[in-house]
């Protein structure tokens, strides 16, 4: 194998492939890339044995046909430091692969392209057509709201609902939710659930791009999306996922609308003085008026009071104010409207110009 290739062509798709590789492997071969050229197309692929990342990209030129894997990290380093506009050239010898660029010469170990494992994907029961942009947005609104080594492992990730039209993901831990839709014409028939693994989904808003389109193809026990820069393979989590419509708070008779920009600003002012561990702050509701309060063991109290409209009776509800401004993080309108019933009842978040996404929040005693 003997190709060329300018440093910024080849670093894009290697950059896209690197993230998936764990510094620390069982197997040495996973902290390796394969190298595969056909022709005039090289490919590179990076793996953990959950998620494949492949990366595309066309020489213009055929060249010595061959792959070889070599560590994924320092060939990402070489590449870096090499000055910009420099040209590469890779060639294998003797089961070592040399790296010149100038007056700079590399040799790196290798293993067998043979011995390179590859994510299993089986057949696609499942084929759509989504604007990245959109898969994108609807990954970023919610995948905040995942769960983190819990012992039911199916919250550690996201679900994705196909079907109808519109495609749907929802994500939560147990303590709060967060939803979001988008319309795809064409996507009709019956309703198509998979949950997608935390990795997985967090290398996934990764690749995705503001324009273009992206393939994707469900299976049974995988997930494949698929660009002209990339092809992403992920295992799928084996698991039910919770009926989310059931945390959805239903018959929630109060509402509050205010500033977005302004209550985050004195959610995140209230929350200095909160107690580190348990993160509580009450919200006092009376006409017209929104008061945080917020305490901490060492007897210190942060006070905010903000307008707001609201008209209904007097109300007084905990929650964790870090799962309040993550929400009011990813809002993109101008107000935030909380639906809320009562004391002990969830509260229910969205963007009055927006419905596609809604979020609920747990509430605390305090």
């Amino acid at each position: 194998m003997k190709f060329t290739v300018s440093r910024e062509d080849f670093l894009k798709p290697l950059q896209l492939v690197v993230g998936v590789v764990e510094r620390r492997q069982t197997l040495p071969i996973l902290s390796n890339v394969l190298i595969n050229l056909a022709g005039d197309s090289l490919s590179l692929t990076g793996t953990d044995l959950e998620v494949e990342i492949v990366g595309h990209l066309s020489l213009g030129a055929p060249s010595e046909s061959g792959d070889i894997t070599v560590p994924a990290r320092k060939l990402m380093d070489i590449c870096r430091s090499l000055p910009e506009g420099a040209d590469i050239t890779f060639s294998e010898e003797d089961g070592r692969v040399q790296i010149t660029s100038g007056r700079s010469r590399f040799t790196l170990s290798s293993l067998p392209a043979n011995e390179f494992p590859s994510v299993d994907d089986g057949p696609g029961k499942r084929e759509f057509v989504i604007n990245q942009a959109e898969l994108k947005q609807l990954i970023s609104h919610t995948s905040f709201a995942m769960a983190q080594q819990d012992v039911r492992y199916y919250l550690n990730g996201m679900l994705l609902e196909v079907g109808e039209n519109r495609a749907r993901v929802v994500a939560t831990d147990g303590h709060r939710l967060a939803m979001m839709d988008v319309q795809v014409p064409g996507l009709d028939g019956e309703l198509t659930q998979a949950i997608l693994p935390r990795k997985g989904v967090i290398e996934l808003s990764r690749l995705l791009s503001d324009d273009g389109e992206v393939k994707v193809v469900l299976g049974n026990n995988h997930i494949r999306l698929s660009t002209a820069e990339f092809r992403f393979t992920s295992k799928l989590v084996d698991g039910a996922y919770p009926d989310y419509d059931r945390v959805l708070p239903k018959g929630g008779d109060k509402q509050m609308v205010g500033n977005r920009e302004e209550m985050r600003n004195a959610f995140s002012r209230t929350a200095i003085l909160s107690n580190e561990k348990y993160r509580g702050v009450r919200l006092l509701l009376s006409e017209g008026q929104l008061t945080l309060v917020a305490n901490n063991p060492e007897q210190e109290e942060a006070q905010e009071e903000v307008t707001v409209n609201y008209t209904s009776e007097n109300l007084e509800v905990g929650f964790n104010v870090s799962y309040i401004i993550d929400v009011l993080n990813v809002l993109s309108g101008t107000e935030a409207r909380f639906t809320l019933s009562d004391a002990n009842s969830s509260a229910l978040i969205e963007d009055p110009a927006n419905e596609s996404a809604v979020y609920v929040v747990m509430p605390m005693r305090l």
